[in-house]
């Protein structure tokens, strides 16, 4: 399908997804009048403007404009900035993430590497002249500093850009103040490495030595006249990086908070409020086991307010855990079967509730995103909520049906929603419950309009999506199949809004029935839904998708002798897998980035689902694609199999891939290699992500045997 001059896939490449445009990172001012928030000036502009919303009149003026403040210059990143928004998977330009103060006043943020700060009420911007590159700048609770990373070391410098000192300096090249390490961002989600104290005289500051970490190297063939990059990367098994965390005064003390970090080596979440002492929740390795514990940021000492154990592991949760105003602490918790709202130890939500995130926490409740759990009244298949919970019970907020998330402070909450009859998102500014503005949206329109069937397959109720072609008739007949899943743990694919179903949609408009199936493992159902696959990643999944396949073939055009598999990063794995272990299935795969040799990934990821591989050899090699005998589990006939990787990628090694076409190429068995030169994990230049798309459906109709 074609728009103007431009097909869909160059379209949906141009703008990432059709999100260029779209309004996002709200915050509200506590005194209820400014939402400040992020936004490209159209839908093909890749570079965000700070914005302000007056929320009483409802205008929006520029509060920093990128093109202004580099004076037209185009941006110079730092590699270690390159690598930060790798890991938060931002590809956008400009401003791409800001900080404010407690008031909302003031907000700092980078460009070029560069500081600069903008006065939110009055839309000024300038730069302030320090070290760089600068990573991470975040004002004082007060407004009248802001704390930033250059080189490794934890600076702060006056608001006016006087009095730049560096609190912290590294002690060598492998060390840095301030930064979350490769784990912590990747897998943990913490994107952050200090903490202000709500008196702003002081900073918890994370201190990272990443010389235990074993190094690899990513070269680039296409330029050999290029050396290659030397990386940290702590795959299952080896050393992590070692983590501790110092109060740093802006008087020049030091003092280091202390817990067991031989039993906890991960720090996974730090919060630091008026409501009480600062506050950590530390991991211990195999993540069966978790402590809170509330530090004394005078001495440095620590003291234990809860402990979880989990036989499978524990889950790590946004906004979680924190102190309530009154100084109970909430949590997500695992209990009786259901994902759980615990505020000072009482649950105040039950099984009809799987909850996701906590949003805000106010004076009187908690404002918690959360899916209809296992015991709901009725299935909301792929619908995220909003929801107020105090003890008097549960009120949700967003009720259309969609996937809701909100910002709130006070009496004023953005209300975001995705929802699956309109493209983009839909963002309302609330005061007390009633609508008060909306901040449009400049995403392009895709052109495209997904027709999807939410549903559940089979005796475990799998969540599937199904897309038929447009204008298809059942005059028509059977239609070949697309598996067109994610299928591993933190991201479902099943989700009641637009968007997400648009390349799914592309492939179905070229001849096929796309099914795609939250299989276990996926969030969204109940803690045992997700744990089953411990040390059973492999069969879990792939039965599951099979079973789904098989149930929806009873009520939807399905042609199951034409059945193919296509998946990125952990779709990719189960395309591979899919093909190597269901030839009687599946007759064609692209895997995508995939992670075929467990050993070769990260140790909080694949430690939490298959243990250490030293301790566990046989379950690494059962759920791997490539063991060092070859193929694991691979059975005849052998089918066509596609497999693409960006050489560049430093998150899912391209090894997984040459290891995978080795041991097919050893076997005797067909495949084809895609090589992305300069690509990382993600593909976010055009021409490749385009023409990556266009051979998807090349090699999907020849090896089907379908007109091209």
């Amino acid at each position: 399908m074609t728009t103007g001059q431009q097909s869909f896939p160059r379209r949906h490449a141009r703008t990432q997804r059709f999100s260029l445009g779209t309004p996002r990172a709200f915050t509200v001012s506590p005194d209820g009048e400014r939402v400040t928030f992020l936004r490209s000036r159209s839908g093909t502009d890749r570079a965000n403007l700070l914005w302000v919303l007056d929320i009483e009149d409802g205008t929006e003026r520029i509060a920093a404009d990128p093109e202004v403040l580099l004076g037209g210059a185009e941006e110079e990143l730092s590699r270690a900035e390159r690598q930060r928004r790798e890991r938060s998977r931002e590809f956008g330009a400009g401003v791409v993430a800001y900080a404010t103060d407690a008031a909302a006043e003031l907000a700092a943020f980078t460009l070029s590497g560069r500081l600069f700060t903008s006065e939110l009420r009055a839309g000024t911007a300038r730069e302030l002249r320090v070290p760089g590159p600068v990573i991470d700048p975040r004002p004082s609770p007060d407004g009248r500093l802001v704390a930033y990373v250059a080189q490794g070391a934890l600076r702060v410098v006056g608001a006016e850009g006087e009095g730049d000192v560096a609190l912290a300096e590294p002690e060598g090249p492998e060390v840095t103040y301030g930064l979350a390490e490769f784990i912590a961002a990747e897998e943990m989600h913490r994107y952050r490495g200090f903490w202000w104290s709500p008196e702003s005289d002081r900073l918890l500051a994370a201190r990272v030595d990443n010389s235990p970490v074993q190094r690899w190297w990513i070269a680039d063939p296409a330029h050999p006249e290029d050396g290659p990059v030397q990386i940290a990367y702590p795959a299952a098994g080896t050393p992590n990086a070692e983590v501790r965390l110092f109060v740093l005064g802006l008087d020049g003390a030091r003092t280091e908070v202390n817990w067991d970090r031989d039993r906890y080596p991960y720090l996974a979440r730090v919060h630091w409020s008026s409501a009480g002492a600062p506050l950590l929740l530390v991991q211990t390795r195999d993540q069966g086991g978790q402590v809170y514990l509330a530090a004394n940021p005078d001495d440095g000492s620590t003291r234990m307010v809860h402990a979880d154990e989990d036989p499978a592991w524990l889950e790590l949760f946004a906004g979680a855990p924190a102190w309530s105003p009154s100084g109970n602490l909430v949590r997500i918790a695992d209990e009786g079967g259901a994902r759980v709202l615990s505020v000072g130890g009482r649950p105040l939500t039950g099984p009809q509730l799987q909850l996701r995130s906590v949003l805000d926490i106010g004076e009187s409740d908690v404002l918690v995103q959360a899916s209809a759990g296992a015991e709901s009244a009725a299935p909301e298949t792929g619908e995220v909520h909003v929801y107020r919970v105090n003890e008097l019970g549960v009120e949700r907020l967003s009720q259309d049906p969609g996937v809701h998330s909100a910002v709130r402070s006070g009496d004023v909450t953005v209300l975001v929603s995705a929802r699956p009859e309109h493209p983009g998102a839909h963002v309302q500014v609330l005061k007390d419950g009633k609508q008060k503005a909306v901040i449009a949206s400049y995403a392009e329109q895709p052109g495209i309009t997904p027709r999807m069937t939410l549903t559940e397959a089979g005796e475990r109720r799998i969540p599937c999506a199904v897309l038929l072609p447009t204008g298809y008739t059942d005059a028509d007949g059977p239609l070949p199949v697309l598996l067109d899943p994610y299928g591993g743990p933190h991201h479902a694919r099943v989700v009641a809004a637009h968007d997400p179903y648009l390349t799914s949609q592309w492939f179905a408009d070229q001849g096929f029935a796309v099914v795609i199936a939250d299989n276990r493992g996926t969030p969204g159902r109940t803690p045992g839904w997700e744990k089953v696959i411990k040390d059973n990643l492999a069969a879990v999944v792939l039965e599951d998708q099979v079973d789904a396949l098989h149930a929806l073939a009873e009520s939807f055009p399905l042609d199951l002798e034409r059945v193919a598999i296509r998946g990125w990063s952990f779709g990719g794995y189960l395309a591979g897998l899919a093909l190597l272990r269901r030839p009687d299935v599946f007759h064609a795969a692209i895997a995508g980035a995939p992670v075929t040799d467990q050993r070769l990934y990260d140790t909080h990821y694949t430690e939490r689902y298959l243990g250490d591989p030293a301790e566990q050899p046989s379950v690494y090699a059962e759920n791997s694609l490539v063991t060092d005998e070859g193929l694991s589990g691979a059975v005849e006939p052998a089918r066509p199999l596609m497999i693409v990787h960006g050489l560049a990628d430093d998150n899912v090694m391209v090894a997984h891939s040459l290891r995978l076409s080795s041991a097919l190429l050893a076997a005797g068995r067909p495949h084809e290699v895609l090589p992305l030169s300069g690509v990382t994990h993600a593909t976010p230049q055009e021409q490749v992500a385009e023409n990556v798309l266009l051979l998807q459906v090349d090699f999907l109709k020849r090896s089907l045997g379908l007109a091209r």
